[in-house]
């Protein structure tokens, strides 16, 4: 018997988008919408004008099976650099538990302290790996209010199908967990994590 199958070497990297990746708004867009469908769990939609705009800022983060999109994460700042979210963060299905998020967020959570080293740094999520990384990363869970308080921010969860929950709660809480990186606090415990 003749074995058929071939060794595809994969070429993945994980980079800070720029001018060259602005056409794969769209379909990264599509991307997330699939997710969102697929977890049934809120997910905020997103505008691809609205990513290429991330992208042009020098605020995303893509990845790449050699000329492939396969993952992306942005930045977003509130309240004049206070708080930094890093919001957005999808995965292709083909892709996932390969480490890939972990990367993806990685980059994020680097290009947010190099860019905004004082800031305080937040996200929403309802998935358990993306907590994991997240505390792997230093953040830890927080109420809603000690995240930011820009109305822009908020009217973002919007487009959520819990978005009713928050609402109802007087935005107190929602299906999501807010977890927090603050550099006042976590940048020395880090330190001596990393020293150990």
């Amino acid at each position: 018997m003749i074995d058929t199958s071939m060794e595809v070497e994969q070429k993945i990297y994980v980079i800070v988008a720029d001018l060259r990746h602005v056409d794969y708004a769209t379909e990264i867009c599509e991307m997330i919408e699939r997710a969102a469908k697929i977890r049934g769990t809120g997910i905020a939609k997103r505008n691809p004008l609205y990513l290429v705009q991330k992208i042009q800022e020098g605020k995303a983060v893509i990845a790449f099976d050699d000329k492939k999109v396969i993952g992306f994460c942005y930045i977003e700042t509130w309240e004049h650099g206070k708080y930094v979210a890093n919001s957005g963060l999808i995965v292709d299905p083909d892709y996932r538990a390969v480490g890939l998020a972990k990367s993806i967020k990685a980059e994020a959570f680097n290009l947010s302290r190099k860019r905004y080293p004082n800031a305080k740094i937040f996200g929403l999520t309802t998935s358990l790996p993306v907590m994991k990384i997240n505390s792997d990363l230093g953040y830890r869970p927080v109420t809603f209010s000690e995240l930011t308080a820009d109305e822009s921010f908020w009217k973002g969860c919007s487009s959520c199908v819990n978005y009713d929950i928050l609402q109802r709660t007087g935005r107190k809480m929602c299906l999501c967990t807010g977890m927090l990186y603050d550099p006042g606090k976590n940048g020395s415990l880090k330190s001596n994590k990393e020293n150990k």
